[in-house]
């Protein structure tokens, strides 16, 4: 049966970040910014702040209820300079509880306080992944993200820019692993075999998996492939190596 495909829409209520690790070396946001001539290293509000609880002028919210809303993807929800404007931003997700809101983050070690006073063991609606490009970082931010108090743990290995071995992180409360490679023009290589042995590992341990796209530099079967942006996750698609733990994701 054919998934029923959600609606969602994008809430980056805050535009700015600093770099971390080496994922961060070819950010899309940085590429984007150097365009136009900002610093992307400016943190602050977008006119987008308030969206989750815009209404129209009949009173009904500009969002429908059960929207997925992927939250905060031109920085990081967790960046010390957002630290004023965050219990607000929790307060919004309060509000809104019936969407999803869907978030990544390299800063793993500053997720803990900076969770509500009220999260407990989780909002229900509140997903909060976390990013891990290579075995360096698998091995600093999962011993920490698994120890979190939250709900659908996913890992988004993506740029992946080296082999991996999530299996001992798998363990846990982990539903879903989402791996690409690279994009832009200066993009660092994706090896189809270390993206096969993440989807090994994942089904080993009954964790869905999701190849998103391909990157840039793709090698495979010892060839490298220059891949367009706009063919990157068709080809992903192609492969149809997705893993499925659960039939109703």
């Amino acid at each position: 049966m054919k998934r029923k495909e959600r609606m969602s829409v994008m809430w980056n209520l805050w535009h700015g970040c600093t770099k971390v690790s080496e994922g961060c070396a070819n950010c899309y946001m940085y590429r984007a910014d150097a365009k136009f001539g900002r610093d992307s290293r400016d943190v602050h509000k977008t006119q987008s702040y308030h969206l989750p609880v815009r209404r129209r002028r009949n009173g009904s919210y500009a969002i429908p209820s059960g929207t997925m809303v992927y939250t905060c993807f031109t920085s990081d929800f967790f960046i010390e300079e957002a630290d004023p404007w965050r219990e607000e931003a929790w307060a919004m997700m309060r509000t809104r509880s019936d969407l999803n809101f869907f978030m990544i983050t390299k800063r793993v070690e500053r997720i803990a306080a900076c969770l509500p006073a009220d999260w407990g063991s989780a909002y229900d609606h509140v997903t909060i992944g976390c990013t891990v490009e290579s075995q360096a970082q698998a091995e600093k931010r999962l011993p920490l993200y698994n120890l979190l108090p939250l709900r659908c743990k996913t890992l988004i290995c993506e740029p992946l820019l080296s082999p991996i071995d999530l299996a001992p992180y798998l363990t846990g409360e982990v539903e879903m692993v989402v791996v690409g490679g690279e994009s832009g023009e200066e993009a660092r290589s994706c090896h189809f075999d270390w993206v096969m042995e993440i989807r090994a590992a994942c089904i080993a341990c009954g964790v869905s998996f999701v190849f998103k796209q391909t990157g840039a530099n793709f090698v495979k079967g010892g060839k490298h492939y220059r891949i367009p942006r706009k063919l990157q996750q068709s080809q992903a698609r192609k492969a149809a190596i997705d893993y499925r733990a659960d039939s109703e994701l």
